[in-house]
């Protein structure tokens, strides 16, 4: 059975490119995304994006995504991380994990390219 993946991060518009990925914008962001789902179900995972809004249903929507996918990995990206005002969603959201998922393993990248490589490091 594959290894099923959450990589979960601020709607496309949402994020402050600025502060987190300054060459990429919601198209780019969106398409390296895709790439990087492509190349996890090309290695055999079982790979899914999550969109969350800054906090108004992320928690649910990710608790959601949670029992309905049994993850055994979820990434949070740093459009959410990076992002000093959103320090108090991304603790929100790792409580969520601990809490509805706590054997899955989380992972960070560093921008939406090596999505991938953080997936790996941890399953």
């Amino acid at each position: 059975m594959s290894k099923r993946v959450i990589v979960a991060g601020l709607e496309p518009p949402l994020v402050d490119f600025a502060k987190t990925s300054p060459s990429f914008n919601p198209l780019t962001l969106v398409a390296a995304l895709n790439d990087q789902v492509a190349a996890l179900a090309e290695a055999g995972y079982a790979a899914s994006i999550l969109y969350l809004d800054t906090g108004e249903t992320a928690e649910a929507v990710l608790a959601q995504a949670i029992a309905e996918e049994k993850p055994d990995c979820i990434c949070i990206g740093a459009g959410v991380r990076n992002n000093p005002a959103y320090f108090l969603l991304f603790e929100k959201l790792v409580n969520v994990i601990h809490a509805k998922a706590p054997a899955a393993k989380l992972c960070f990248n560093t921008g939406p390219g090596d999505t991938m490589e953080a997936v790996r490091r941890w399953i």
